[in-house]
């Protein structure tokens, strides 16, 4: 059905300042993170997220995000043992896994993994602050179980158990593969899950929120946050990435491809973001460790395809690479299947996100922004034996 629009609809600034997609505008104060667009930089609860992702496992900027601080050993002794005891999921949720359509798109798999992990809480409707951070634990614990029994089934194999031995990334490999790679690759994969953490007021995160000022549930707010980032202009886009490299395949051939996608006014997908303006402050890493998983792999055709593609764009429009362009290329590197790099990201958001939440429940008040209307003025209902 089309959308109808009033004709004879003039606006009137002076009365309502529209902000389409609301940019620009400052919905709330928040302690979780700051993206600072005039320096391009990233900080976690007061910490640059480069330095985190150096010096830190994802466990460690987990507890730092849930709680405000980094961790002392016996914080993080603490944190990770509650963490590891929680990854298991019920044989009903596994079955609820199982039995979805292979052709569903992995986020929808996950999707319904956490709404069912809600059904099961008999705490759904308590949003204290110690029970809602026992949820985030366990939110954090689960995602990556069902993501991983996902994938696998998807594959037509058996599902691999977590083993609480292994940290959070070891143990990610371990349930999709049966092995643990290469320290060099786990490190990678534990900054990529840094990195993609958090956000500030994402499309998700905000989505989130939203959920959350109308007093709902923990796993109904995540679960709208999976949704959002779901599409491809949010967390799909490192998908998209990698479709486009493997269309490309040839490194010499990806200039001339850049080159006629621009002058063909294509999205090139990777590229350019709301609030950077001179580059994402998160790629230099990402990139350093797309480029370990070349060095490990000996696929050095993707980063070669990345400096093309990365050296066109900027010199033609300026515009800079986000996070999921070294992303895609890393994840594939690492062998996992594509539609399975936004699920990664989930994994990592569900720590923004839970923050988000919690921050949001400590001092609510339910978001309800205005609309400007421009469809027809009032009228009259013609009864339907009068209507021409």
């Amino acid at each position: 059905m089309a959308e109808y629009i009033n004709p004879d609809y003039v606006a009137e600034p002076e009365k309502m300042n529209v902000k389409k997609g609301l940019e620009g505008v400052v919905m709330d104060t928040s302690s979780v993170s700051k993206v600072n667009a005039e320096t391009n930089s990233l900080v976690y609860r007061g910490y640059p997220v480069q330095d985190l992702a150096e010096n830190c496992s994802f466990e460690e900027v987990a507890y730092l995000l849930y709680t405000g601080e980094l961790p002392n050993k016996t914080q993080l002794e603490t944190f990770t043992q509650k963490e590891r005891s929680l990854r298991d999921i019920s044989k009903e949720n596994l079955n609820v896994i199982k039995a979805l359509p292979k052709k569903c798109h992995p986020m929808d798999s996950i999707r319904t993994g956490v709404s069912f992990l809600g059904c099961e809480d008999e705490r759904i409707w308590d949003a204290s602050p110690d029970t809602n951070l026992d949820k985030a634990i366990r939110l954090l614990a689960k995602i990556p179980t069902m993501i991983a029994a996902d994938f696998r089934f998807k594959k037509g194999l058996d599902f691999i158990a977590p083993n609480p031995a292994l940290s959070m990334a070891e143990n990610f490999f371990h349930m999709c593969f049966g092995k643990v790679p290469d320290a060099k690759v786990v490190k990678a994969f534990d900054v990529s899950l840094i990195l993609y953490a958090e956000h500030s007021f994402n499309a998700s995160t905000f989505t989130a929120r939203v959920v959350t000022s109308t007093q709902s549930d923990i796993y109904s707010a995540t679960t709208a946050g999976i949704g959002a980032l779901k599409g491809p202009l949010h967390g799909g886009a490192n998908e998209m990435v990698m479709h486009m490299m493997l269309e490309i395949a040839d490194p010499a051939k990806a200039e001339q491809w850049m080159i006629d996608a621009l002058a063909q006014k294509k999205k090139v997908m990777g590229f350019g973001h709301r609030v950077y303006k001179s580059g994402d402050s998160r790629v230099p890493t990402m990139k350093k460790y797309a480029q370990v998983m070349a060095d490990v792999t000996g696929e050095q055709k993707w980063m070669q395809m990345y400096s093309s593609l990365e050296k066109v764009m900027v010199e033609k429009k300026k515009i800079y690479p986000n996070l999921d362009f070294p992303a895609g290329p890393a994840y594939y590197m690492m062998g996992f299947e594509i539609d399975f790099f936004t699920p990664i990201f989930v994994m990592a958001r569900t720590t923004g996100w839970s923050a988000h939440i919690m921050e949001q429940a400590a001092n609510n008040r339910i978001i309800r922004p205005l609309s400007e209307y421009i469809g027809s003025a009032q009228r009259k209902v013609t009864p339907l034996n009068e209507r021409g």
